[in-house]
């Protein structure tokens, strides 16, 4: 299997008949790396998932993979492999010859070709099921298969356009903890589209957050998570409040701020006081949700702190918290 390679986005601009889908990002994205690009529908992250992959020109920049830029060359030739969100085997061909169908169209014989993708299957722990035709396979089954053809061609980096998405919620925890290990245990490059927040916070070294086409913020997920860079990736990470604060705007994570039924002072620095609007219960924790002066405040309370008084919609309380807390926000946000 061939070791990763650097991937740099240089200016890259992407436009469908005059609309801007992505606008001149640029990203350095090191060899060996778990990249998750992140953002709501239309963001732009999987036309750049398709520039990189050579399924989609560019209409302005460089794609430098290694040492050369890749502008206008085949996929084939990038050195990349595309796994795709419906996992697009072909249901008329054995799991065998799925995983090795991209060496039969390059001429290799079929021992060799066999012998390769009999290899990755035993790396996904599907070569008991080699025989099989894609419809006796579960969900969870068939990622492993296409993630096993996708690794057949030895490519630097390995792209997957929210490979997660079909799965249910339990198989998708799962999966992704595999999809961890195995991109640790290949020391190739992932580059992985999604629009779950939680998924690119378990997964990625590297989270690149993207809106309209740009890039909002790149960083590591508690880097973002802990100090993110404007409004937009505050509330899109989710957990966090922004606040109107002595002329600046802020974010406070609503599991550091405290919790006070009755409106009492919370304990805290800085307190708002409001009635609750929405209880969540969790399981370790509680959320609630306060309509107060200047907006609305969460708090992730622990369990045990909230039943001990216990709060419905429409009950007065203050959430409370300390300057040490606080995150101011670029001024742009």
């Amino acid at each position: 299997m061939s070791r990763g390679a650097d991937l740099e986005l240089v200016n890259v601009t992407k436009s469908y008949s005059g609309t801007i889908a992505v606008d001149a990002i640029s990203l350095r994205i090191k060899a060996g790396t778990y990249c998750c690009l992140l953002g709501p529908s239309g963001c732009g992250k999987s036309s750049t998932l398709r520039m990189i992959a050579g399924h989609e020109d560019i209409s302005g920049g460089d794609i430098v993979i290694g040492a050369r830029a890749v502008n206008g060359e085949p996929p084939v030739k990038r050195g990349t492999a595309m796994m795709f969100q419906s996992y697009a085997l072909f249901p008329h061909l054995s799991v065998r010859d799925n995983v090795a169908f991209s060496l039969k169209m390059r001429g290799v014989g079929k021992a060799d070709r066999y012998a390769k993708a009999d290899a990755l299957l035993r790396l996904v722990a599907m070569d008991r099921y080699a025989d099989r035709l894609p419809a006796q396979l579960s969900g969870g089954q068939q990622q492993r298969v296409a993630l096993a053809r996708s690794l057949i061609t030895d490519p630097v980096i390995l792209l997957l356009d929210e490979p997660l998405s079909a799965l249910d919620p339990f198989l998708r925890i799962k999966m992704r903890a595999e999809l961890k290990r195995f991109q640790r245990e290949l020391g190739i490059t992932f580059i992985h589209v999604t629009h779950g927040q939680e998924e690119a916070m378990a997964l990625a070294d590297l989270a690149v957050v993207m809106n309209n086409g740009r890039i909002e913020q790149a960083g590591s997920p508690q880097e973002i998570f802990d100090r993110p860079a404007t409004e937009f990736v505050a509330r899109f990470m989710g957990g966090h409040n922004v606040i109107d604060l002595a002329g600046k705007r802020v974010t406070v994570r609503a599991d550091k701020v405290s919790f006070a039924p009755g409106g009492e002072s919370a304990g805290a620095e800085h307190v708002r006081t409001g009635t609750v609007t929405a209880v969540e219960y969790q399981g370790y924790s509680v959320v609630v949700t306060l309509d107060a002066a200047g907006g609305e405040l969460t708090a992730i309370v622990p369990e045990r702190q909230f039943f001990a008084r216990p709060v419905e919609p429409g009950a007065a309380a203050a959430i409370g918290w300390n300057a040490a807390d606080i995150h101011e926000l670029s001024p742009t946000a």
